[in-house]
């Protein structure tokens, strides 16, 4: 077992077991890793558009499985806009299940890094102040979206 992956399994647990408080710390440490380490092979982007629970539930899922298949060789994005940037905000106004909110806690935790889009921001009279510590907030959804997959990263909507 390389000493990537002990980390990542000890980020793993820790994100699980501490939820949003340690989230943005580790997240933190691990795009240390990545700047230490360089590019990973495998970059991905998720489209994160809607608000209904079993698409979060879907997303989240496919987000985790290619953490479980690529552990030390990938780095996903996951760029929240519209509806779907509920599950950045510290206090969402549509409903966001706490174990959604974990989810989320945990896999930014483990590396992935969540976008918000400014715009839909703006539309909700929101800051940075309302969104959860770990989301990097970008001025444009859809420009997030397309500026990384020029830089390679595969683009996956559902």
């Amino acid at each position: 077992m390389t000493a990537d992956t002990q980390r990542r399994r000890l980020l793993q647990w820790l994100g699980t077991t501490t939820g949003l408080a340690l989230a943005a710390p580790l997240a933190r440490a691990q795009q240390q890793d990545h700047d230490l380490f360089g590019e990973p092979e495998h970059k991905v982007v998720y489209q994160f558009n809607k608000g209904d629970i079993e698409y979060m539930e879907h997303v989240l899922f496919s987000v985790g499985a290619m953490l479980r298949k690529y552990p030390d060789n990938i780095h996903l994005v996951v760029t929240a806009i519209g509806p779907g940037i509920h599950i950045l905000a510290k206090r969402p106004r549509r409903p966001v299940p706490e174990i959604i909110r974990q989810r989320v806690a945990s896999l930014a935790a483990y590396g992935v890094s969540f976008h918000a889009c400014g715009n839909t921001m703006k539309s909700l009279d929101w800051d940075k102040s309302d969104m959860l510590d770990f989301a990097e907030i970008v001025e444009i959804g859809a420009d997030d979206l397309m500026t990384l997959q020029e830089k390679g990263y595969s683009y996956i909507s559902w």
